[in-house]
């Protein structure tokens, strides 16, 4: 094709997800008894779409201008307020007296956050580092700004009790080689609730994590450092604002922040408030300047009316208003807490499931996965699927979607992959 360009050449392929669903839903569309655990959105245990029905109480309320005006390039102010809140919780007042600022923009969906970081943290053609399990959309943000990825474990090849569920070294070390060859370093950490395992950091990893981050950026001062935390699932999570309480902790104890490090926070209401189709979401950023966090703003907002002009409106608008009041931000928490429930309830199923007919999956503690760890993938969902069983095979293990699982179907799931792993072996 003469008329792409080489760039647009390298687009191949279909969205695994995507395809995975498409086969569960031929699968029930032909009368099997099918079990779906491909997708990434909330599903109630009858199948149907879990919605929060205090927000759609409320959009069903807005004023039609709300709908159909543009929003400010940024974001409406009390969205980008509400922002900085649901990012950091009970905490945002000890940082804000601690000396850091905040700053946000709002975006189409969390994956706007993460274009906006990808498009502007970094130089072009340097690395972003990654845990070597994550998201696939990932790859195709930073191929799309002209990025490579580097990677460091998921989890430590032995156990140190010190940090669970971090490779503290590895982390370090791919840190170190970054800070060498390239002008800026950014690392994106899908935590709490990591998408595809269900993986959250302790406490205790998470302040190595972040005291690692800092020594980094002061050795190499000339180096500007982006820690960048996903936390698209953090509000279904136990500790939903524990890297807020862990950033003010390190500040507390007396940890230098570098003037080259900078933290952000990538949002999206589409799962806390089960809104997906609706786009939205915002960058969130923290830095001791005030100079900076407004240098951020502008940035941020150039890029945004560069791509996609501004975010849609209407929810802005609506969450702003809801969680104004304490009567409907209490409304929406325990509407969140019941959906939340419903995945800590499958959660705990499937993981004694899994127990019970030796399946060794991984660690998982929140959100909407679990996580099959294994070589063959591809062999391993193709045994689940002759099964009527439908999971996603991504690199090095198959994401199993415990938000659209019912969970009269959870134990099915982990006889599956029994029988799968028995086959495939």
């Amino acid at each position: 094709m003469q008329y792409l360009a080489s760039h647009g050449q390298e687009k191949t392929g279909n969205d695994v997800i995507f395809s995975w669903l498409a086969r569960y839903q031929n699968a029930a569309a032909a009368g099997a008894s099918a079990v779906n655990g491909t997708v990434g959105a909330l599903l109630e245990d009858d199948g149907k779409l879990a919605i929060n029905t205090v927000v759609d109480a409320a959009l069903r309320e807005a004023p039609a201008t709300e709908f159909s005006a543009y929003a400010p390039l940024k974001g409406l102010p009390s969205f980008l307020d509400l922002s900085i809140t649901l990012a950091l919780g009970d905490h945002r007042q000890d940082l804000e007296a601690l000396g850091l600022h905040a700053g946000a923009t709002a975006t189409p969906g969390g994956s706007g956050a993460l274009y906006l970081a990808a498009s502007n943290f970094t130089e072009r053609g340097d690395a972003v580092l990654l845990r070597d399990r994550f998201w696939g959309p990932y790859a195709g943000f930073l191929r799309g700004c002209g990025l490579n990825a580097a990677t460091y474990p998921l989890l430590p090849s032995s156990d140190d009790s010190s940090t669970p569920n971090l490779d503290l070294a590895a982390f370090s070390d791919s840190l170190d080689e970054l800070a060498a060859t390239q002008k800026s370093v950014m690392t994106w950490l899908n935590d709490p609730a990591h998408n595809p395992t269900g993986l959250s950091l302790t406490a205790e990893s998470r302040f190595a994590l972040l005291n690692a981050f800092m020594e980094s950026a002061t050795r190499n001062e000339h180096v500007g450092h982006t820690l960048l935390l996903d936390a698209a699932y953090h509000l279904y999570a136990d500790e939903p604002h524990g890297w807020a309480e862990t950033i003010a902790e390190a500040l507390d104890a007396g940890l230098p922040w570098p003037e080259n490090m900078l933290v952000c926070f990538a949002l999206s209401l589409s799962k806390s408030h089960t809104i997906y189709g609706l786009r939205t979401g915002a960058l969130v950023y923290l830095h001791p300047e005030q100079s900076s966090v407004q240098r951020l703003n502008d940035v941020m907002g150039v890029t945004g009316r560069q791509t996609w002009s501004a975010a849609p409106r209407v929810a802005q608008h609506v969450l702003s208003e809801l969680h104004a009041t304490q009567d409907g931000g209490q409304a929406w928490s325990d509407e969140r807490d019941r959906l939340a429930t419903l995945l800590s309830k499958r959660r705990e199923r499937f993981l004694e499931a899994c127990k019970q007919h030796g399946v060794a999956i991984n660690p998982s503690h929140d959100g909407f996965f679990a996580w099959y760890e294994c070589d063959d993938p591809v062999a391993v969902a193709e045994a689940c699927a002759n099964q009527h069983v439908y999971l996603v095979p991504l690199n090095g293990g198959v994401r199993i979607g415990l938000c659209a699982v019912p969970t009269s179907d959870v134990e099915r799931v982990a006889q599956a992959l029994a029988a799968a792993t028995e086959a495939v072996a």
